[in-house]
């Protein structure tokens, strides 16, 4: 197995321990998750950049890499939406029709690409779809961060989150919006540009 391969598998590993961690009796759990979870988005990185660079692209890589990437969020956001990740300020983070919504895009392009890959045709990742991977990421960690400011390793960023501009109020509903709406206009566009797909409709 290839060092791309084998940081997609990692990616894995990391998820299931980025999970388990929320249900450890540990005092700066939420602290330790954020930082599993900025490791296995950094390997997310990695793996693909090596695979092109370094012609380690496989068949193990275009169906693994992808399908680490949608579990990895997919936990991430599916926490942010439990009581597992209380914020102090009571709330949480993320509704979870917003969740469901993420979950249904991911879904459903990747119908679109079983779709195309049973059609022979081979569909190249959009713009939209990165920039809707990194708003992710900034809005899983801002929240884990927010969370974790109520344990003993990063409590000394609580004052941060006083700053409006900083606060969940703002820049909270900033992530939530950009990685929501970009997650709506990113399907919405993936359908449009592969609508020849459906012709037989």
């Amino acid at each position: 197995m290839n060092l791309p391969n084998q940081l997609t598998v990692l990616r894995l590993i990391l998820t299931a321990v980025f999970v388990v961690l929320f249900h450890l009796p540990l005092g700066n759990r939420i602290s330790i998750a954020l930082l599993v979870f900025a490791l296995a988005s950094i390997t997310d990185y990695l793996d693909g950049h090596l695979a092109r660079s370094r012609n380690l692209v496989t068949n193990f890589g275009k169906l693994m890499d992808p399908l680490a990437d949608k579990i990895l969020m997919t936990a991430a956001l599916i926490m942010l939406a439990t009581p597992e990740v209380p914020l102090p300020n009571g709330k949480i983070a993320l509704e979870v029709w917003i969740v469901i919504a993420i979950l249904a895009r991911e879904f459903f392009v990747t119908g679109i690409r079983q779709i195309a890959s049973n059609a022979g045709v081979v569909l190249a990742a959009e713009k939209l779809g990165k920039h809707k991977m990194v708003w992710q990421i900034i809005t899983v960690c801002y929240f884990l961060l927010y969370a974790a400011t109520a344990e003993p390793m990063f409590r000394w960023l609580a004052p941060a989150f006083s700053w409006v501009p900083f606060s969940p109020a703002v820049f909270g509903l900033i992530c939530i919006i950009m990685m929501a709406g970009l997650t709506i206009v990113s399907g919405f566009s993936y359908f449009w540009k592969n609508r020849r797909l459906f012709g037989d409709a």
